[in-house]
């Protein structure tokens, strides 16, 4: 009997305007297949009303096995293999993750291009922040475990021993964390932030996705002052007179700027957060946390507070952009699994005790090399904190019921740094001062995981995946 070759299809969201679904196949062609071409044969694009289709062979040319591919663009992009026999799974596993990287490389490239406005029903306009590591770092700080506040206030712990001394100094910092830990939740709402509500619980999102050359070109003919006016006008006839915006009425205010808007380049979706973040709540037994929005492109969601009962949630419309509500929902049972875990109030105690042990029992220890110790206690303090973020998606997994979704999130999330994570040793990624796991480690963990799914100590198991992930990492 002939053995017939397993065909496996997989389909790779792609939230991008029908005007680009072809030019995605171009990008995989010119990006990846042109590249390599010892790796790569029978590569053509077969254009079809129904959408375009690229095939091609990959092959590993001293082993010999080779899988036929085919790329049919669309949305979602569908990407169908077919290895030969004895074609590893592990090479099968390589073009499909190289597939998916490819297609939302492309994603990325159009966003860059693009012109987002988003609104928050009864809430002022905000104009779109950018995705700076300034942002980035004062949004981490007041978020989920509080780690790094924890740490930032011991690197100014030298100069308050000389001004007060050992004592006064390690109360005046033990009180100062404590009384962010309490008010973190008020901390991270500050600022130019939306508030969703029950009575406003939607979120707009429009976007314009340009040609990079004609986005450039307004970008030097328009300042941010102007991208922020064009977005008021069109604030004001839409909301204000209680209407949604459409591409029509876009084109009616861009086109006094100069730019027209092709309704096959743009994209709306409005999804009520209140909704979603009262789904994931309910899921835990949870009080409904605050909700605040942070207008800027990067993907993000954080939940902050002193107990469940006075729990903020922090979600930026990049999160919203990128991914569908099932995604959004799974991400958010993530941060109630912090809030219900209690998780700052936690590693505040634990980086309360090893300060206190610092200055104490530890300190002969301390005196010997103090810049050795510090590196050490910070990678263990780090590493510990890995068992509360893996705790976190699994009592998402068990809550919410959606591990395969909580993966796909993650994948679509941390794509780039997941490709960055299959080169070189994954000892260093585990060491690292990051709170999370490797991505490739996390997505692994909830693929395997069998629905529904339970544990006895949520807390215990995910210390134990974790050793064993990191135990894994020397093989």
């Amino acid at each position: 009997m002939i053995e017939i070759p397993e065909t496996q299809t997989f389909l790779i969201d792609f939230d991008i305007s029908p005007e680009y679904h072809d030019e995605v196949l171009s990008f995989i062609d010119e990006n990846y297949l042109m590249v390599k071409p010892e790796y790569f044969s029978n590569v053509k694009i077969i254009r079809e009303d129904n959408g375009n289709r690229l095939l091609f062979t990959a092959r590993d040319p001293t082993k010999g096995f080779q899988i036929e591919a085919e790329v049919k663009s669309g949305d979602p992009v569908e990407l169908t293999l077919i290895p030969s026999d004895g074609t590893p799974n592990k090479f099968t596993e390589s073009v499909k993750d190289d597939i998916y990287f490819m297609v939302h490389l492309f994603e990325d490239n159009i966003r860059s291009s693009t012109i987002y406005f988003s609104w928050v029903e009864g809430e002022k306009v905000i104009p779109e922040q950018p995705p700076t590591s300034k942002k980035r770092t004062g949004d981490q700080l007041f978020t989920s475990s509080l780690l790094l506040v924890y740490i930032l206030f011991f690197a100014f712990n030298i100069v308050l021993f000389f001004l007060l001394g050992l004592y006064y100094a390690v109360a005046l910092i033990l009180l100062s964390q404590f009384v962010i830990v309490l008010f973190s939740n008020k901390i991270l709402a500050y600022g130019n932030k939306w508030n969703v509500t029950l009575q406003n619980p939607y979120v707009h999102i429009l976007e314009y996705q340009l040609p990079f050359k004609e986005f450039k070109e307004f970008q030097e003919k328009f300042g941010k002052e102007t991208v922020t006016q064009i977005k008021k006008e069109i604030y004001d006839r839409t909301f204000n007179q209680g209407i949604k915006p459409t591409c029509k009425l876009g084109d009616e205010v861009l086109e006094k700027y100069g730019f027209s808007c092709n309704p096959y380049r743009s994209l709306y979706k409005t999804i009520n957060v209140y909704d979603i973040v009262k789904k994931a709540a309910d899921s835990f037994g949870l009080p409904m946390p605050k909700i605040v929005i942070s207008n800027t492109m990067i993907a993000n969601a954080a939940a902050t507070g002193p107990t469940p009962s006075k729990g903020l949630v922090l979600i930026t419309t990049g999160l919203l952009v990128q991914l569908n509500e099932k995604e959004i929902l799974s991400v958010l049972g993530h941060e109630m699994g912090h809030l219900q875990g209690r998780d700052p109030i936690i590693l505040f105690s634990i980086i309360s005790g090893e300060f206190l042990l610092r200055f104490t029992v530890l300190f002969p220890i301390v005196i010997i090399n103090p810049i050795i110790y510090i590196i050490v206690v910070m990678a263990i303090i780090f590493f510990v904190a890995k068992f509360f973020e893996t705790r976190a998606d699994l009592l998402s997994a068990m809550k919410v019921g959606q591990p395969d979704v909580l993966a796909e999130a993650l994948r679509k999330i941390a794509y780039q740094r997941l490709q960055m994570e299959k080169v070189g040793s994954k000892i260093p990624r585990w060491l690292s001062w990051d709170t999370h796991p490797p991505v490739y480690f996390r997505i692994d963990r909830l693929k395997n995981m069998q629905t529904p799914v339970k544990s006895e100590n949520p807390l215990i198991q995910s210390a134990r995946d974790v050793i064993n992930g990191f135990l894994a990492s020397f093989r």
